[in-house]
């Protein structure tokens, strides 16, 4: 046991991927280079705007901006490394980077949680509590809201990561996932998991229910206002961007539940994987649609920064 934990820590481990099939590598890479491109692009475009044009220095846009940062970090902590397997063939990854992966997508990942739990206790305010909006969404409550955010989700993956790598990795180093991720190194353990396996269900579990309540609560108090709402077109646009928002909530927390939220014994790591590519590829490219490119306000700006730069 001694010697392959010996093994495990000098070589690292193997990644597995998403396949095996040599004809599907290159068009994977092009497809993944794509969505990684894509997902850089719109959110780091999203940022640039907003702290150019000062009619979107308020809250939402605020938020906006946070979740933008955030899905180009977790997504940068797991697409270049498969891209990189896909192109090289290359699928080994060392104890520390193994670890270093797992902590920032844990960490980010749980912080875009809370991002769009704060997103949606600032659409209620602005919807339900328009004369009071002002005075609830201030600035300091605004930092205050994203600063926890940020604090859950380094405390929580430093738990993860201290737990998980605490183990023992003797039955092999081959990661059956196309990146860190918590349950398939579970598998791999030789260790009593039992503790783990209740901490990483007791921390999801925690952070679905605080912030899926905020979120479906806000939600429902912001629809029982549109139905109130004398204008049928008000009440369409309004339901437009909640049903775009729920969209996106829906698939992020759908995909962490399934992945966290059951014992390791029922994973089927290939169903795992596709879930795994929704929340961390496919979901930080569509946020800055779902979130902004839609949105009047965003289109304006961008109209303003480019007749500035031409100017």
């Amino acid at each position: 046991m001694a010697l392959m934990e010996n093994i495990s820590e000098a070589t690292g481990f193997i990644l597995v991927g998403l396949t095996d099939a040599p004809k599907l590598q290159v068009p994977l890479f092009v497809i993944f280079t794509l969505i990684y491109l894509i997902t850089l692009c719109g959110n780091l475009w999203m940022i640039v705007l907003i702290l150019l044009d000062s009619r979107l220095h308020t809250p939402m846009y605020f938020f906006l901006s946070n979740l933008s940062f955030v899905d180009c970090v977790y997504a940068s902590a797991v697409t270049p490394k498969v891209m990189q397997g896909f192109l090289t063939g290359d699928k080994v990854i060392s104890y520390s980077a193994c670890a270093a992966q797992m902590f920032f997508f844990a960490a980010f990942a749980t912080i875009e949680s809370f991002i769009l739990a704060s997103m949606a206790l600032d659409r209620h305010a602005a919807v339900c509590k328009p004369l009071h909006y002002s005075t609830t969404m201030t600035s300091p409550m605004c930092i205050l809201m994203v600063t926890v955010s940020y604090i859950c989700g380094l405390v929580q993956s430093s738990i993860h990561v201290a737990f998980t790598f605490h183990l023992s990795f003797c039955h092999s180093n081959v990661i059956n996932h196309f990146f860190c991720d918590i349950p398939p190194l579970l598998a791999l353990s030789c260790s009593d998991i039992h503790v783990n396996e209740i901490t990483v269900f007791i921390l999801a579990l925690s952070d679905v229910i605080v912030t899926l309540f905020i979120i479906l609560y806000s939600y429902l108090l912001i629809f029982i206002t549109i139905l109130r709402m004398h204008s049928a077109e008000g009440r369409k646009r309004a339901f437009s961007t909640c049903a775009s928002h729920l969209t996106t909530v829906s698939i992020f927390f759908g995909a962490i539940t399934f992945m966290y939220l059951q014992p390791n014994s029922s994973h089927s790591m290939d169903t795992d994987k596709i879930a795994s590519v929704f929340y961390t590829m496919v979901i930080p490219m569509l946020n800055p649609l779902v979130y902004s490119l839609r949105n009047k306000e965003v289109k304006s700006a961008f109209k303003n920064v480019v007749r500035k730069s031409k100017s």
